[in-house]
């Protein structure tokens, strides 16, 4: 790696850097914010107007546990809800299902029924806060919940707000929680973005994630790269249904990571924004400015954060922030210092969401949109990393789509590798962790830690037993056939996964009934 004295001379994807940056570095100045390809962001005014959403991740334990989590954080200023599931939530078995022992709890919040949605919400106004749901797979299932439990408040559909995350294809590429084949599972993300266009105007039906891709490994580039080529995937397929591209694409959405470099991070947004203005309008051909408009969450990095030092983290994650709001991000949420260790305690967390409170209102940041425009070197980075994000969409585009290239390993290869080289850099002492391979320390400080035992998963056990002895069971089954039989044919499924919902079917239940038609998937080895 070329040095400039003790400072990196690339980024941390490895793009070379040079000791100076002048005005032969820029092109053409790009225009103010709120124009077209909104490279300095999609509002005129950007934070003037309105500040980001500041949502942190929560769920944990029981449904009644994440609720009093969540009633906790909306009375310290925060402004939206993020609801993480736990692991046999998100692959789709019901928190009794052997598969599930271990497990209940312990990453996120168990979610089995309708009336786990509906104590997880209780005393929230589904209509005056906006919610998130970090679920893939079963994505369907929960957002079917989720609109029943707003139907059982008296809220219309097309006033609930909220982002469902939605994206299967970066199960593939990365995190690994699909559950069915990716053609079947394509067909059931587009089902809920179709079902969302005619019927929740206000809800985003997918969030397009390179989070995940880079917590795999990734470089930028990469993140960018093939989050974007998967939303061209969701954008072409959903067209297959006779739906106008700009009657969906509005409520399109993104998600991204925020690493700790931080010219990189800035330069990766304002990158995204203009690689999508232009994908639709010249790609798609679509007219209507807000399907132009590239709106995207962000999320500081997970990946980042060490159990060493663990203080540490509280800077790391100042500064992937600070980077997400310089890019000008819709939404963010800030890691806990505690993170690496466990799920996030009540301090922590806290001490999270404070961090964006301060550099909303103190550091004054957010008083000028993209205050770093015309910046010779952020200008020319955010040409250099459009420019090398372009080069893997179009080797995509030759492998004739994002589907035949997950399938031949393309994408899941250069992450391995990319994640490989970085190994090796930390390992030799090239890529400085501080706390880690310079800068150690013999004694550690402790920290309060989120315990999550066992008696979440017997609590749920339990209620699950009540709900299958009160339920009527013919009813669920009836609706669990005819999902089936909707699955065997062409038609949206999500009417029918509403039936079985209201009908308190489970989780697994209803995943269950769509494994019987599309049956499981093994990835190949690609490596």
């Amino acid at each position: 790696m070329k040095t400039l004295g003790a400072r990196r001379a690339e980024t941390l994807s490895g793009i070379p850097l040079e000791l100076h940056y002048g005005p032969e570095h820029v092109s053409e100045p790009p225009p103010p914010a709120g124009r077209f390809p909104y490279t300095r962001g999609i509002h005129e005014t950007m934070y003037l107007g309105k500040l980001w959403t500041m949502r942190q991740f929560s769920g944990f334990a029981t449904p009644e546990q994440t609720n009093a989590r969540y009633r906790y954080l909306l009375a310290q200023g925060q402004t939206g809800l993020s609801v993480a599931f736990d692991l046999p939530t998100l692959m789709g078995v019901d928190a009794d299902h052997p598969n599930a022992a271990g497990e209940v709890g312990k990453c996120g919040v168990s979610v089995s029924s309708l009336e786990d949605m509906e104590t997880l919400f209780q005393g929230i106004p589904l209509g005056e806060v906006t919610v998130s749901m970090t679920i893939n797979s079963p994505a369907p299932v929960l957002f079917a919940m989720y609109l029943v439990v707003g139907e059982k408040q008296g809220v219309c559909w097309d006033r609930l707000s909220g982002t469902l995350q939605n994206d299967i294809l970066k199960e593939y590429i990365a995190q690994k929680e699909y559950l069915y084949p990716p053609r079947p599972s394509m067909r059931l993300a587009v089902d809920v973005i179709e079902f969302a266009t005619r019927h929740t105007p206000r809800f985003h039906p997918i969030s397009v994630s390179g989070y995940h891709i880079r917590e795999a490994g990734s470089t930028a580039i990469q993140e960018l790269a093939f989050t974007l080529r998967d939303g061209v995937e969701y954008v072409e397929w959903t067209r297959k249904r006779n739906l106008a591209v700009d009657s969906f694409a509005p409520r399109l959405s993104f998600f991204f990571n925020a690493h700790n470099d931080f010219f990189e991070e800035i330069a990766k947004y304002r990158a995204a924004r203009r690689m999508w203005a232009h994908i639709m309008r010249e790609r798609f051909g679509a007219q209507d400015e807000r399907s132009w408009k590239l709106r995207f969450h962000t999320q500081t990095a997970g990946c980042s954060l060490t159990w060493q030092q663990p203080y540490n983290n509280v800077v790391r994650t100042t500064i992937q922030a600070l980077a997400g709001v310089l890019g000008g991000t819709q939404s963010l949420h800030t890691n806990s210092l505690d993170e690496a260790y466990a799920l996030p305690s009540e301090h922590a967390v806290t001490l999270a969401l404070r961090t964006q409170q301060i550099i909303a209102y103190e550091s004054n940041v957010a008083s000028v949109p993209d205050p770093l425009g015309g910046s010779y070197f952020v200008e020319w980075l955010t040409d250099r990393v459009e420019q090398e994000a372009n080069k893997y969409i179009r080797r995509i585009d030759e492998m004739g789509g994002m589907i035949p290239a997950i399938e031949a390993g393309f994408p899941q290869r250069e992450i391995a590798e990319a994640s490989f080289r970085f190994q090796q850099k930390v390992e030799q002492g090239e890529a400085v962790i501080v706390g880690v391979n310079r800068f150690q320390s013999q004694e550690e400080q402790p920290i309060e830690l989120l315990q999550i035992d066992e008696s979440a998963a017997r609590r749920q056990e339990e209620k699950l037993a009540e709900l299958r002895k009160r339920r009527d069971n013919l009813k669920v089954q009836k609706a669990l056939d005819a999902l089936k039989r909707a699955a065997e044919g062409q038609e949206n499924t999500m009417p029918l996964i509403l039936d079985a919902v209201r009908a308190y079917a489970t989780v697994g239940e209803i995943c269950g009934a769509f494994y019987d038609v599309f049956g499981s998937y093994t990835e190949s080895n690609v490596i």
